[in-house]
């Protein structure tokens, strides 16, 4: 049953992926007429596709998305997302966009869709965003507001703060996913034995991620797309994980699912 419901979540981002991808093929221009019709036929450049992942997670979460990808011939990046807060994540996401060449597919699932929405700004390599019961925040716009505005996350009441000193001095919070909500709230359809070990790897974000500030909103001028589990609140990407509840939007916009971090 887990198995299914797996393959299936992968099966449908995989998709929706490929969908974007396909839309974001640009092909180098050709001689004329015929000749250069076919050449574009058959020269189509694939983009790179980049995973971002969210909270509470790392890039791994990503590894089942990412051999169906290269499968269908995708090159496929998934950064390690620093989760430090969102004008440090994106920058260096978008440091890493810098370094590629051609077009690119840019996903991100839950927190992650804050982060890429940030990072591709200005970036005309971009073809394409891929939100993953993800944020999608507008320029102005803080997470801890649309978590607020919009209730429905079980990640509010199942998080552990934990101090830690900033290279400048001062002192910033880490949030964790304590052991006994974890499973509820992150990945309730899995085995408690993967769970178990997920939450003793979980990988904390800064709590200054909620406070920050969305400088810009790339969606507003780069095609978007969504792709949200069935019945699901997502904090993994749908390649390991889902919740048994339904996801409860943060936004009236449709651009995008938004959901726990």
């Amino acid at each position: 049953m887990h198995v299914r419901r797996m393959i299936t979540r992968r099966r449908a981002l995989v998709s929706g992926v490929a969908v974007a991808a396909t839309a974001a093929m640009v092909a180098p221009g050709g001689s004329t007429a015929v000749a250069a019709d076919h050449t574009k036929a058959q020269s189509k450049v694939k983009p790179t596709v980049v995973l971002v992942h969210g909270g509470f997670a790392d890039a791994s979460g990503w590894n089942g998305v990412i051999e169906r990808l290269q499968h269908d011939g995708y090159t496929t990046i998934a950064p390690a997302n620093p989760l430090r807060g969102i004008p440090t994540d994106a920058a260096y996401i978008a440091s890493v966009l810098e370094s590629i060449e051609g077009p690119i597919v840019l996903v991100g699932h839950s927190y992650g869709g804050a982060v890429i929405t940030n990072a591709a700004a200005g970036n005309p390599n971009v073809k394409a965003l891929v939100y993953v019961a993800a944020f999608a925040p507008d320029k102005g716009e803080q997470l801890g507001v649309l978590l607020n505005k919009y209730p429905g996350s079980l990640i509010g009441s199942s998080v552990q703060g934990v101090p830690y000193p900033n290279p400048d001095g001062t002192t910033g919070t880490d949030l964790y996913l304590r052991a006994d909500a974890f499973r509820a709230s992150f990945a309730a359809d899995l085995p408690v034995s993967t769970t178990r070990l997920m939450q003793a790897t979980q990988r904390p974000f800064s709590a200054s991620s909620l406070t920050d500030v969305t400088q810009a909103a790339a969606w507003r001028t780069i095609p978007p797309g969504r792709s949200s589990p069935p019945r699901t609140r997502p904090s993994r990407p749908p390649s390991s994980a889902g919740s048994t509840s339904a996801p409860s939007p943060t936004s009236s916009r449709s651009r995008a699912l938004r959901t726990s971090p």
